[in-house]
C-alpha cells in the first residue's frame, strides 16, 4: 500500500503498521571513543543503524548507554573528547563521516535537525526567542524571514504556547522550562527536515502538556513524511511515538524490534529489565510541626500574575510535592520560598519567623538553612569549577573552612552522595547527568540546610538513575531530618517520595493533602486530567488520550495546520 505525502515521496507500510519508504540513513559497524583524562573509553562498540523516510525509531536505555552519542553521529557529529574510530554514517547518499564540514553544515538546520534535552542550555540568554527559532532559515536562506516567522507562529500554536503571536518576542528567562522545550521543538520543525534526532524531547515537560507535544511530533511524521529518531529512557513514551524500538546497553545494540513485539514479548534480558515498573513508595512519616509555612501568597513578573492566594505547609523532615503543567507556579513558588522573587502579598514563615521577601534583606544564616537544587545540573554548575571547587564555595562561605579542613568535608559530602572520591578534580562535563545532579545535591548539602527546594531535580535523568537519586534524598533525609519541597511532573515520583502533595493550576492550588487523599479519587477536573495523563505501557494509549478530550478541550489538535 502506498500513498503520498507532500514532499512528493513514495511511502511503504511497514509490517508494524508505521509507513516508511527508502531508507534515508544508514550507519553501519560505528566506533566511537571519547577520552576521560588519559584513558579512552568506548562509547559506541561496532553500532549498526537504520531509519526509513518518515520512520520513527526509538532509542532507549540507561544513563551512559551511548544513546546521545548516536544521535549526534546522525548529524555527522561527535561531543569534544570523542572520535569515530570505525564505521560509516550514510544521509541519503551522502557520506557523513568523511565529507567536508561545509557539506554537513549545508544540512544542519535543513535537511536535519537536532532537538536538545537541555532547552536552557541551548538558547543565547540575549536574544529574543523568535530570533533564534528562525535563525536557521536566515542563515541557509531557505526561506524570506516574514515567511519563516509566520510558520513558526504557527508552530508555536500547535505545540501549546500561549500567545503564538507575541511570545517571540520574549526572552529563555521570561519563558518556563517547559515552553522553552516546546519552542526548541518548534525550532527543529520550521524548515521541515528530512531527520530530526528528538534528544529527550519531553523530559522536562509536565504530564499534560507531553501529550501535546507528542501529538504536534508524531503529525508532522506522519504528514509530512519527517524522518525521526525519538531518544528518550521512558518506555512509555517511546511506545507511543516510534514504529521500531532500538536498545542500547554499554555503547552495544543488544535488541531491536518493532513496537508491539518488543512490548509483548522483550527477548534480551536488560531489555526486561527496563520493563520493570519502579516500586519505591514512601511509607506514611509521623506527624510533625511545620519548618515552612506559605500563607496566601500573590506574585507577580511584572503585570503577569503568577502566584494567586497560595498557602502550603511543609512539615519538618516531610517531603511536599507541588505538581502542575509547565507554567502553573510551582517554580516561582520556590522562587518566592527563597528570595529570588518577591511576593507582592502574603508571607512566608520559616521556623515560626516570617521571611523578608527578597533574598538581599535576609541574614546569612536564613539563606544557609533554605537551600535550592535546580532543574538542570547543565546550567546551575559553573563549567569551569572543579567538583572540589564547587562544593568547597559555600563551605567557605557559610563556615568560613578553607584547605584541609574544606577537603576533609568535600570529601564527606562526596560519600554522603555516594559519589567517589575520585571525581573531586572532575569538571562538569566530564560527569554523567546523574553524577551532576548528585553534586548539585551535596553543594545543597554543603550549608547544612534544613529544607531544600528541589525544582524538577530528576526530570532530565534515566528511570534507573531517577530511583537512585530518590533514594539517596529520602536516605539523607531520615539522617539529616531535611524538609523538601519538591516540585515535580512526574506522579510517579510523587508516590515514590511524597508525604503530602499540592496540585497547582494557573498560579493557585487546587488540591492539597496527605498523599494518598490527594492522588486517589473523587478528583477535580484538573486532578482528573493530570492523572489521566501519565503515559501507559501500551502504543494505542496516546490515541485514546487524543480521542477521549477531542470534545472536552480544545488544546490537542489533530493535525498542522501549515500548508506548505
Amino acid at each position: 500500500m502506498t500513498k503520498e505525502n507532500p514532499k512528493n515521496e513514495r511511502l511503504v507500510t511497514s509490517s508494524s503498521g508505521a509507513e516508511s519508504g527508502d531508507r534515508l540513513l544508514t550507519i553501519r559497524g560505528l566506533v566511537i571513543n571519547g577520552r576521560v583524562d588519559d584513558t579512552v573509553v568506548p562509547i559506541l562498540r561496532g553500532v549498526d543503524f537504520d531509519v526509513r523516510r518518515g520512520e520513527v525509531v526509538g532509542l532507549i536505555g540507561e544513563s551512559g548507554a551511548g544513546k546521545s552519542t548516536l544521535g549526534l553521529a546522525a548529524l555527522g557529529m561527535v561531543k569534544d573528547g570523542c572520535t569515530i574510530v570505525d564505521g560509516s554514517i550514510n544521509f541519503d547518499g551522502i557520506d557523513l563521516r568523511n565529507s567536508p564540514e561545509t557539506v554537513k553544515r549545508r544540512l544542519r538546520g535543513v535537511r536535519l535537525a537536532y532537538v536538545a534535552q537541555s532547552a536552557a542550555a541551548s538558547f543565547n540568554p540575549a536574544h529574543k526567542l523568535i530570533d533564534q527559532v528562525v535563525e536557521s532559515a536566515e542563515i541557509h536562506k531557505t526561506e524570506p524571514r516574514k515567511r519563516a516567522v509566520e510558520k513558526a507562529v504557527v508552530l508555536f500554536g500547535e505545540l501549546a504556547l500561549p500567545d503564538p503571536g507575541l511570545i517571540g518576542e520574549r526572552y529563555p528567562h521570561q519563558v518556563s522550562g517547559g515552553q522553552l522545550q516546546r519552542l526548541m521543538t518548534a525550532m527543529a520543525m520550521n524548515s521541515w527536515p528530512d531527520l530530526i534526532i528528538f534528544d529527550e524531547p519531553t523530559t522536562a515537560l509536565d504530564v499534560t502538556t507531553q501529550v501535546e507535544v507528542l501529538t504536534a511530533i508524531r503529525n508532522v511524521v506522519q504528514q509530512f513524511g519527517t524522518a525521526a529518531i525519538y531518544i528518550s529512557h521512558d518506555l512509555a513514551l517511546v511506545s507511543q511515538m516510534a514504529h521500531r524500538i532500538v536498545v542500547l546497553k554499554d555503547g552495544v545494540k543488544v535488541e531491536e524490534a518493532d513496537t508491539r513485539r518488543m512490548l509483548a514479548a522483550p527477548e534480551h534480558p536488560y531489555t526486561k529489565t527496563l520493563w520493570a515498573v519502579r516500586c519505591l513508595e514512601k511509607p506514611p512519616a509521623e506527624a510533625a510541626r511545620s519548618i515552612l509555612d506559605i500563607r496566601h501568597v500573590n506574585a507577580a513578573y511584572g503585570q503577569l500574575r503568577v502566584l494567586e492566594n497560595v498557602s502550603l505547609t511543609v512539615p519538618r523532615g516531610h517531603t511536599v510535592a507541588v505538581v502542575g503543567e509547565s507554567g502553573s507556579g510551582k517554580s516561582s513558588l520556590a522562587r518566592v520560598v527563597c528570595g529570588l522573587l518577591g511576593a507582592q502579598q502574603g508571607e512566608v514563615v520559616f521556623d515560626g519567623a516570617r521571611l523578608p521577601p527578597l533574598r538581599k534583606e535576609r541574614t546569612r544564616d536564613i539563606l544557609r538553612r533554605i537551600q535550592l537544587v535546580y532543574q538542570s545540573a547543565d546550567t546551575s554548575l559553573n563549567p569551569s569549577h572543579t567538583v572540589r571547587k564547587l562544593l568547597s564555595r559555600p563551605l567557605r562561605l557559610y563556615f568560613g573552612l578553607k584547605g584541609s579542613a574544606a577537603n576533609r568535608r568535600v570529601n564527606e559530602l562526596l560519600d554522603m552522595i555516594e559519589l567517589s572520591r575520585a571525581y573531586i578534580d572532575r569538571y562538569p562535563s566530564e560527569l554523567s547527568g546523574g553524577q551532576k545532579q548528585r553534586v548539585s545535591i551535596a553543594r545543597a548539602l554543603a550549608a547544612n540546610p534544613d529544607l531544600i527546594l528541589c525544582d524538577e531535580v530528576t526530570s532530565s535523568l534515566d528511570q534507573v538513575i531517577q530511583e537512585e537519586i530518590l533514594k539517596l534524598l529520602m536516605s539523607l533525609q531520615k539522617e539529616l531530618s531535611i524538609s523538601y519541597l519538591f516540585i515535580t511532573h512526574d506522579l510517579a515520583i510523587v508516590n515514590a517520595i511524597a508525604d503530602e502533595v499540592a496540585v497547582m493550576h494557573r498560579g493557585r492550588v487546587v488540591r492539597a493533602g496527605e498523599k494518598n487523599a490527594v492522588l486517589s479519587p473523587p478528583f477535580d477536573d484538573y486532578t482528573q486530567l493530570l492523572m489521566s495523563s501519565v503515559p501507559q505501557m501500551d502504543p494505542d494509549w496516546l490515541d485514546g488520550v487524543i480521542q477521549t478530550r477531542a470534545g472536552d478541550r480544545n488544546r490537542l489538535r489533530p493535525a498542522i495546520s501549515l500548508t506548505l
